[in-house]
């Protein structure tokens, strides 16, 4: 059985509304973060555009979509469309992720192109495997390995792109918190992922805030760009402010660190369960990017979910343009980052 066409919309719009509002944030304390008052779009004059994280997990669901049943064709697709995003020059790359993508080039097979790194990377666009998935776990936890080990090999990288994968599928099936924390609970095998659920688990009881969360995982001064980290404040978050996708949103913002990733990652699961009614407008409204555009993540999601037999392109001279112009933007912030917040 297919995932709702709304739960794959949702956890599109949802990663890259996340992205977008939390870019201009990244690498910023909590404190620093909290001091610019109400998180909004901030990246370029009050709109937002897209980072790394949005435009991985549009990759990945195009190679889906093109290869459904087949997983090596999948990861042998999915490396395909890395080889040539790295030749657009993306800014803000991760290192472990260039280093794949290098070895790509270098002609190693994606099976084995990926680096030993438990970096963000892999979790940052696995929302959306989990919801393609949703109804298979057999080809959920495949689908979810390979496109991990393109880039990422330590299996700390593998448990966090499971746990992200597992968690939107739960969603898009809108499961019980219990059934949620036992599944999820089950899949844990790292010393710093139990670490971090046992800690998830005690502050879901007590209703801590994400803030104090973060702080209790030690993630006080940012969320960190460790998968483990990063995807138990994630979960957490959804669970945390169930069925709101603005507060869950805002609430990882306001940790600061690797914002812009770990709020993909926590919009890829929260929008797979609100869909695109739960997603405020005006943060979609507000997102000027190009060409991936939010239209083009409605053709994308169209396609995936099989309601459209086309599935969107863009002009490859149009990204250089845009990444161009991307890059000139984050530098901006370089400077303006040296000033006090307004």
């Amino acid at each position: 059985m297919k995932s709702p066409p709304e739960a794959i919309l949702g956890s599109l719009l949802g990663a890259a509304a996340g992205d977008a509002l939390g870019l201009p944030y990244e690498g910023m304390s909590g404190k620093r973060v909290r001091a610019f008052g109400e998180v909004r779009h901030r990246f370029l004059s009050g709109r937002g555009m897209f980072s790394d994280d949005t435009e991985h997990t549009l990759m990945l669901a195009a190679a889906m979509h093109a290869h459904r049943g087949d997983v090596v064709a999948f990861q042998s697709g999915f490396a395909r469309k890395l080889r040539w995003w790295l030749l657009g020059f993306p800014a803000g790359v991760g290192m472990s992720t260039a280093m794949a993508i290098l070895r790509l080039w270098l002609g190693f097979p994606p099976s084995r192109s990926g680096v030993r790194s438990a970096g963000n990377g892999a979790a940052m666009r696995s929302a959306i495997v989990g919801v393609f998935w949703a109804n298979d776990e057999a080809k959920r936890r495949e689908f979810a390995l390979a496109a991990c080990r393109v880039t990422h090999t330590d299996p700390r990288a593998e448990e966090s792109a499971l746990l992200v994968a597992e968690a939107s599928a739960l969603a898009a099936r809108h499961a019980s918190v219990e059934e949620v924390v036992a599944c999820l609970s089950a899949m844990i095998f790292s010393d710093e992922m139990r670490t971090c659920f046992e800690a998830l688990e005690a502050g879901l009881a007590a209703e801590r805030s994400v803030l104090d969360f973060a702080g209790k995982i030690g993630c006080e001064r940012g969320v960190s760009g460790f998968a483990p980290s990063t995807v138990a404040v994630a979960l957490f978050a959804w669970l945390r402010h169930r069925g709101q996708f603005e507060a869950a949103l805002r609430s990882v913002i306001e940790c600061g660190g690797d914002t812009d990733t770990v709020a993909a990652i926590t919009g890829g699961i929260c929008g797979a369960e609100a869909g695109e009614n739960g997603i405020p407008q005006a943060w979609l409204a507000d997102i000027c990017d190009w060409p991936r555009s939010i239209t083009h993540i409605r053709g994308i999601a169209e396609a995936v979910a099989g309601e459209s037999k086309l599935m969107p392109r863009v002009f490859w001279p149009s990204v250089l343009l845009r990444n161009l112009v991307f890059l000139a933007v984050v530098l901006l912030h370089g400077f303006r980052r040296l000033l006090p917040p307004y």
